[in-house]
């Protein structure tokens, strides 16, 4: 017995003296390197349409797009964030950020004038703060209730009922912040003499518990609402608040409390809208309520499992006109334009390819970015509302962000391929370069000694076209056998394979000898709706089908070592990186499942049900690819590594738990590394820690 531990302690001090021998690069060394990658901070347009401006060093300083040249200082202090009014006079600041979910965070603002820097109001621990459209008011929330007032005045309290886990006034509940994306839950009428506001009442939804572990003898735990697949949603009511009167109305959304009311806005006439999609999220309404009290439905989409979800969907042109992006008419998502009155007037764009975003709608163009020149890369045209005059702006391949100015005389374009850090330049109306403000010169040059991406098509056993990489080490020579690391995320429309810059804990791999590979399989976006929806009800079975044909399609390459294919994924991706392992027979030597959801049971009612359906009406879809329930599956040879944060407020550690109750049920051998208090990206503080373990863990067992 004793001969048997000194014999295992030799192995793995061989093992490690053979990491630190061999390691040509640690994450630490690669987290050096991506700080080169420099960008623009803090980027404002103003609203004449001729200056911009940015943060830097404690500074927002104006800049002229004509020349780039550098203005003036506008101000100088301390600030985290900033916002202008609408007309430019103040300056909202935020410091003292303390986040609360995802997107929320309580924040001190200081509201100062541009003319002097004097401050005009302060407030502390407020969400969402927001000034009116004449820059008069001033609108937050706290300790969910609404507030409103002058500037410089004590504000007044729109609502009174607000009480943690029961009701939030103003600002969304979790799972709308998660999975709708926005945490303001109020918006000022264009002639700021109203609020319209959203109510939540949650006090019906079950409450999860989640322990914290700090410090104390008796641990406390954080208790927030949290409605898992098939559960009780809030009740979500939308109410109008006149400032002059104190009046408040509340306002029909329908019969059915059992809905999402997944955007409030107004028109550019000042009327009141609101979005209204159903339980299945397969039929989407934007309606708007008229002075005489009437509604009217100005868009409406239906699909037969679901609709694409936002908070932003409509873009008004003028008081009868708007343009939309829809998949459901042709199955590739494009721009239509609207009227309110006479409905669909007409397509603007076409093709088997996908606009992304609409960047900006002037009076005769709409500038938009699309996949038109390939699913992997983002490019910038600009079409006219006839659908014609068609013009791509601007013509490297790789993948392009843009901010533009007001009315879009200039805009500024961010691009970045695979292989190529970003670079940062001004651009006029019709895409001429007039100077560039960021090359980063260092990190490309520095580029050339790391492993690069290569990009292809993979055809799975069944016919199916993928797009797929490679990361390849920099002396890689297809005469030797290299092991292989899979990553991937896989969610619906999600994608992993694009052509753009970042440099992932996985070039850390290459760096040191292997393979990395990676594949979009079915289910995820940009390459059509059927490609997208085929997944729907059946979470994890597509997908892994997918996964397995490219881990046996490596084996079969004769430059891959088939006994040391490896494959990792976070959230999404740690489900289907346990998935694949599960029902992989074996030809997985390791598995790293970073925050997994093990069963769809465990998850939010948004973002589960639109793809899943409710687990009433489909139990098969939640249980039968739900790694819990073939945890006995797992092969003697694959080493398993189960990642979790204990304070994930998004994926439980419920879902570790319960995953390793069936994995310790079934007798099987695994590792776990538990982070306490961290929550779903473990950021910052455990950031380099993480990916060390999994750069260690992997040279350890693939």
């Amino acid at each position: 017995m004793l001969k048997s531990v000194i014999r295992k302690a030799f192995l793995i001090g061989l093992i490690l003296c053979s990491y630190n021998a061999a390691a040509q690069m640690t994450f630490t060394d690669l987290s050096k390197i991506s700080r080169m990658n420099q960008g623009v901070w803090g980027l404002r347009s103003m609203q004449d349409g001729e200056h911009y401006t940015v943060s830097n060093r404690g500074a927002i300083i104006r800049h002229s797009y004509a020349d780039a040249t550098l203005c003036d200082t506008i101000y100088k202090g301390r600030f985290a964030s900033y916002q202008f009014s609408s007309n430019e006079d103040m300056i909202i600041l935020g410091n003292n950020s303390r986040p609360i979910y995802r997107h929320s965070a309580y924040v001190d603002y200081d509201i100062v004038k541009v003319a002097d820097g004097s401050v005009i109001t302060s407030l502390k621990d407020v969400r969402d703060l927001t000034l009116s459209p004449d820059s008069k008011l001033v609108a937050f929330a706290k300790e969910n209730n609404l507030y409103v007032g002058e500037l410089g005045k004590e504000p007044v309290a729109i609502t009174t009922d607000g009480k943690w886990n029961h009701i939030i006034n103003g600002t969304a509940d979790w799972v709308y912040e998660e999975e709708l994306g926005f945490t303001q839950g109020y918006a000022f009428s264009p002639d700021s003499k109203k609020i319209a506001y959203m109510r939540f009442d949650e006090s019906q939804v079950p409450l999860f518990e989640m322990m914290k572990f700090d410090g104390t003898l008796y641990n406390k735990p954080y208790t927030f609402k949290y409605p898992k697949a098939g559960d009780v949603n809030s009740i979500v009511e939308v109410w109008l608040y006149d400032i002059a009167t104190g009046k408040k109305s509340k306002i029909d959304v329908g019969p059915n409390p059992d809905q999402y009311i997944s955007s409030i806005g107004w028109t550019p006439a000042g009327e009141l809208y609101y979005s209204r999609l159903n339980r299945k999220q397969n039929h989407l309404e934007v309606i708007v309520c008229h002075a005489d009290g009437k509604q009217s439905t100005i868009y409406d989409e239906q699909s037969p499992v679901y609709v694409e979800r936002t908070s932003d969907i409509i873009r008004f042109l003028d008081e009868d006109r708007f343009i939309v992006t829809n998949e459901t008419h042709t199955g590739w998502n494009h721009i239509y334009l609207y009227s309110m009155e006479k409905g669909l007037i007409a397509p603007i764009t076409s093709g088997e390819w996908e606009v992304t975003q609409i960047v900006e709608a002037t009076d005769k163009r709409i500038y938009y970015i699309s996949t038109e020149s390939s699913p992997l890369r983002r490019n910038l045209y600009s079409i006219d509302y006839k659908g014609k005059h068609k013009q791509r702006m601007t013509l490297g391949d790789g993948t392009y962000s843009i901010s533009a100015s007001a009315g879009m005389k200039y805009y500024i374009s961010t691009f970045s391929s695979a292989n190529t850090p970003r670079k940062v330049e001004i651009c006029d109306s019709k895409g001429k370069s007039i100077r560039t403000l960021v090359e980063n010169r260092e990190l490309t040059e520095k580029m050339k000694s790391l492993p690069t991406k290569e990009f292809f098509t993979f055809t799975t056993e069944r016919g199916d076209k993928l797009n797929a990489y490679f990361i390849k080490p920099v002396d890689f020579d297809s005469e030797k056998k290299y092991p292989v690391l899979m990553t991937q995320y896989s969610g619906p429309g999600s994608q992993s394979v694009s052509d753009s810059f970042g440099l992932g804990w996985e070039y850390v791999m290459a760096a040191n000898g292997y393979l990395v590979a990676c594949v979009d399989g079915r289910g995820t976006g940009f390459m059509g709706e059927k490609f997208k929806k085929q997944t729907y009800g059946q979470l994890g079975k597509l997908e892994v089908e997918d996964q397995l044909s490219f881990a046996r399609w490596l084996g079969e390459q004769t430059y891959i070592d088939a006994d040391r294919i490896g494959i990792y994924g976070w959230s999404f991706g740690g489900f289907m990186a346990l998935g694949c392992a599960l029902k992989g027979d074996g030809i997985f030597k390791m598995s790293i499942a970073v925050a997994p959801v093990t069963s769809w049971r465990y998850y939010d009612t948004i973002y589960t049900e639109i793809y899943n359906d409710l687990p009433q009406d489909n139990p098969a879809g939640y249980d039968d690819n739900s790694p819990i329930n073939f945890a006995d599956r797992l092969h003697d040879r694959t080493r398993l590594l189960i990642i979790h944060g204990s304070a994930d407020d998004n994926v439980h550690v419920q879902n570790a738990m319960e995953m390793c109750h069936a994995l310790n049920r079934a007798g099987k051998m695994y590792d776990m590394m538990i982070y306490p208090d961290q929550n779903h990206s473990m950021y910052p503080e455990y950031n380099v820690h993480i990916r060390e373990k999994m750069v260690r863990y992997t040279l350890e067992n693939l």
